[in-house]
């Protein structure tokens, strides 16, 4: 389909929309056409995974890249080979890429991985079901029938780009954010035909450019927000490493330079004028969202200290009250007080402990443990393979 009938799609779907004002000044590459991101989709990926469905070869190619797993590993022999030569320049850092920030947001992730944790699962987790774009399209695609598998692969994209290794040779993100990239493209090509979907995505082509900035704000922008919110000592220079992270993260997944912003005010004023207004309650979030946390409830295992009243307020104090009543996490009378009383006492004491000897390596540990225990309950023990999806949600 061309770029004219999707924007056609586009605006019969989405009604009259606030015009796009963000200007490409304020992105990484400084420049750029200034076109609105709603109409954009990815120029490379799409027709791509589209002929891979017109040649009926995404089975073969499902099972050749499974075997692709590190950033310094060759392709598998036999794919295609315009995937191939696509997958190789995607898998590319982007020029403006600093290995040195890139090191930087690691220690980060090491100092402060308990609160990304918090800020990732709790908050941007439910913010994603009170995004009626994102949490519609989640709901009618495959994922939105296998929760467990589509959070084990969203997880895994998380935990990738927060290995401390991430962009190097051994780490993994740079694989598996191609091929996000291509399960984008994939949903782009399937959703339109799912009935379920064309009655209330209006017809619309999913994930455009400006989708995935909304989901990108609802990570790093919201958790830097909290951050601040919750008095943890961040650093210029470790502000600036996480922004970088995200930035790579960003244009690793297809989205276009012009569009990333290239500093947290940009982010800041970027994310007012997409996320913000775009928020909202709809029957699939709120479906989602008690699948999300009737799944971490279980994760912890009968009688866990994050049972499921704890877990509503620690999501309730995350994600806050407009989001969580959004999407009907219930408030917790007992519960709801002691987190907001308590948590700003445990960061205090946490960033006391942080300058000790073996307190860093010892927290990070703990986060990794609990990210590797989350990452076993969901895939069940199995390695979790990011798939083009070949089916919508049945039925």
């Amino acid at each position: 389909m061309d770029g004219l009938s999707r924007r056609k799609m586009l605006i019969a779907g989405a009604g009259a929309l606030a015009a796009w004002t963000w200007g490409p000044g304020g992105s990484v590459a400084g420049a750029g056409t200034g076109a609105d991101p709603r109409w954009v989709w990815d120029a490379e990926a799409d027709p791509l995974v589209a002929s891979l469905f017109e040649r009926g070869v995404v089975p073969r190619v499902n099972e050749l890249l499974r075997t692709w797993t590190r950033n310094d590993q060759p392709l598998p022999a036999g794919l295609p080979e315009d995937l191939r030569a696509f997958i190789e320049r995607a898998r590319l850092l982007p020029a403006w890429a600093d290995r040195a920030k890139l090191e930087r947001a690691a220690g980060f992730t090491k100092t402060k991985g308990t609160y990304l944790l918090l800020g990732y699962g709790l908050g941007s987790g439910m913010m994603s079901t009170a995004i009626p774009g994102e949490a519609r399209a989640v709901y009618y695609s495959k994922g939105g029938a296998e929760m467990k598998d589509r959070v084990a692969k969203t997880t895994k994209l998380g935990v990738d780009l927060h290995e401390l290794n991430a962009y190097q040779p051994d780490g993994h993100i740079m694989v598996t954010a191609v091929k996000t990239r291509l399960v984008h493209a994939a949903v782009r090509h399937l959703l339109p035909q799912s009935p379920g979907w064309s009655g209330t995505g209006g017809g619309r082509i999913p994930i455009s450019q400006h989708e995935i900035l909304i989901t990108w704000h609802s990570l790093p922008t919201f958790v830097m927000r909290k951050l601040t919110e919750w008095r943890v000592p961040v650093s210029a220079a470790e502000s600036a490493a996480f922004l970088h992270l995200w930035q790579v993260n960003a244009h690793m997944l297809g989205v276009l330079d012009e569009y990333i912003p290239a500093t947290w005010d940009a982010a800041e004023a970027q994310s007012r004028q997409i996320l913000d207004p775009v928020m909202g309650p709809t029957p699939e979030g709120v479906s989602l969202a008690d699948t999300l946390l009737t799944m971490a409830s279980q994760a912890a295992g009968p009688g866990a200290p994050l049972a499921r009243p704890l877990l509503n307020a620690l999501t309730r104090y995350v994600a806050g009250d407009r989001v969580a009543d959004w999407v009907e996490v219930p408030r917790e009378p007992v519960w709801d007080p002691l987190i907001r009383t308590g948590f700003p006492q445990f960061v205090a004491l946490r960033e006391k402990l942080i300058p000790l000897p073996l307190i860093p390596p010892i927290a990070w540990t703990l986060d990794e443990a609990i990210r590797k225990l989350l990452m076993f309950y969901l895939s069940e023990g199995k390695p979790v393979n990011i798939e083009i999806p070949t089916v919508n949600r049945p039925g």
